[in-house]
């Protein structure tokens, strides 16, 4: 189970911002005894691996906080968030973590199976993430993006951290990322029935 929560919440990190978790447990490996690796995803410690990720992040980073740039940004990382999350989610299930002493081949014979479940815990939060940005960017006047992007690049940090630390939490996490879900659907349908409202008003005069 913890092998799941960790995996799960370092797929979710992925789907705020795609190198952050595999740049926390690529430094983690190479650098502490905090996280070990499974053999097959060892290369996540590589030096050049983690400068490369370190590259991209902050291309990342200034591309999500400018308004526009940050939707263009969005569109190109429906393919790389996903991808990251089932990265994370392989590598994270199957570690061997300060919490996890043990970790068993939690899904032996289907090594597929932890990828394709990260990828669709990315694609989620991603897709969520990218229909509230336009949002908060129309009624903000832009000023709001660089905010929201700071606040997910540290949700981010913070998940992938507690993901392998403290897995446990990572549920509160998830609980509150569906409520969050729930809320945000309900608001949109609220401003559509407002905005059809106000155009058949329009209409009627």
């Amino acid at each position: 189970m913890l092998e799941v929560l960790t995996g799960s919440g370092l797929a979710a990190s992925a789907g705020l911002n795609a190198y952050i978790p595999l740049l926390v447990m690529g430094l983690l490996a190479r650098y502490t005894d905090v996280i070990q690796l499974p053999n097959g995803w060892q290369w996540l410690g590589n030096g050049w691996v983690v400068a490369i990720l370190v590259v991209l992040l902050v291309v990342e980073f200034v591309a999500d906080k400018v308004p526009v740039v940050d939707h263009v940004n969005d569109v190109v990382q429906t393919v790389v968030r996903p991808t990251a999350g089932g990265l994370a989610f392989g590598a994270g299930a199957g570690s061997e973590t300060v919490t996890v002493a043990d970790p068993e081949s939690f899904f032996a014979g289907n090594e597929w199976v932890p990828v394709v479940v990260g990828v669709l815990i990315a694609l989620g939060v991603h897709l969520l993430k990218s229909a509230a940005r336009p949002l908060i960017n129309a009624t903000t006047a832009g000023v709001g993006a660089p905010v929201a992007s700071t606040a997910e690049d540290a949700t981010s940090v913070l998940v992938s951290l507690v993901a392998i630390l403290l897995p446990v939490l990572v549920l509160l996490f998830l609980v509150g990322l569906v409520f969050f879900a729930f809320w945000f659907v309900r608001r949109r349908a609220v401003r559509r029935r407002e905005r059809r409202a106000v155009r058949a008003g329009g209409a009627d005069r």
